[in-house]
């Protein structure tokens, strides 16, 4: 699959989570086969007015490529001026986010509300067209109403202004992560546009991917919330995408990638604050082992990183 020139190994894509894909996140997710990885969505504010902790979340590695950024914002000249930067910065392709629907952003005008304001989202969407040469995508949600037509009309505004593919997450601003996706406002957009479609919302195993794949026809599948913790979802779409039967991830191989996700964070972040991290997150890997509570338990109060690599063999030769 081709994005604009940016051409993907599979038709797997990381979705862009806030304070999740982060780069050792992203850097699991392409280790295990994700075609695809997406930064969190990044302020265009931040950017432009150089905020530090902003500008960290551009660091990448090239180990990570191709990367797509994603970026949120509401003022078309602020967008364009933090596109440009992004692509300075070495991403391959630039997002824009239409689609998060949490308070605080909807109030600022960006992500979902932009769905409200298709005048509004078009001169956003050309402005960064026109600001950078990389390959430019979307990520927008059903909209406010449930018959869809919000994605439509702005599935087809970008498709006019030379956006190269759109992902869809078919829920409604209103329902967060509430309830049921609808595939079919996937199966909608897919026909209504001739630009590649990515369809994101409910898969939680791999079979759910074919699964999306086949009931919509979209080009490619986002996952997001299933690739926590269980980054090998991405590699057991590809088997089946190829008619290939999935091994179950072992063990050696799921403690060999809580280890390296600890020291690539400990790496990006620094000791101290990846190990505070690590008290939450490496409970994402153990979920359904035995004694997983026991060891929930143990990571709670790490210091250090020799402290949780410890804790993590100690576990590993318990079971």
């Amino acid at each position: 699959m081709y994005i604009g020139n940016v051409k993907l190994e599979n038709i797997t894509v990381l979705a862009p989570l806030a304070g999740i894909t982060n780069l050792p996140m992203r850097l699991i997710a392409k280790e295990a086969g994700c075609g695809l990885v997406c930064s969190e969505m990044i302020s265009s504010n931040g950017l432009v007015y150089k905020s530090g902790k902003t500008e960290k979340l551009l660091e990448s590695a090239p180990e990570e490529k191709p990367l797509a950024v994603q970026i949120f914002g509401a003022d078309p000249g602020i967008m364009a001026e933090a596109a440009r930067i992004v692509e300075v910065s070495g991403a391959d392709i630039l997002d824009i986010n239409f689609g998060c629907s949490v308070k605080k952003i909807l109030k600022s005008g960006s992500g979902a509300a932009l769905m409200k304001q298709p005048a509004l989202a078009e001169a956003v969407i050309r402005s960064v067209r026109k600001a950078i040469k990389i390959p430019l995508t979307i990520k927008i949600r059903t909209g406010w109403e449930k018959n869809g037509d919000d994605a439509r009309i702005i599935a087809k505004i970008a498709e006019k202004e030379g956006v190269d593919a759109i992902a869809i997450h078919p829920r409604l601003a209103s329902q967060g992560f509430k309830g049921r996706a609808d595939w079919q406002v996937i199966s909608d957009i897919k026909r209504a546009i001739s630009i590649p479609v990515m369809g994101n919302g409910d898969i939680v195993t791999p079979r759910d991917a074919i699964q999306m794949v086949t009931e919509t026809g979209c080009d490619a599948v986002m996952v997001g919330r299933a690739a926590i913790g269980n980054p090998w979802i991405f590699g057991q779409i590809n088997a089946l995408l190829n008619n290939r039967d999935f091994p179950e991830t072992d063990l050696s191989t799921r403690f060999s990638m809580m280890k390296r996700y600890l020291e690539a964070s400990v790496l990006h972040f620094g000791e101290e604050h990846a190990c505070y991290m690590m008290r939450s997150r490496l409970a994402w890997f153990v979920k359904g082992l035995p004694h997983a509570k026991h060891f929930r338990e143990s990571i709670k109060h790490i210091s250090t990183a020799a402290e949780a690599l410890a804790l993590i063999e100690g576990y590993r030769e318990l079971l």
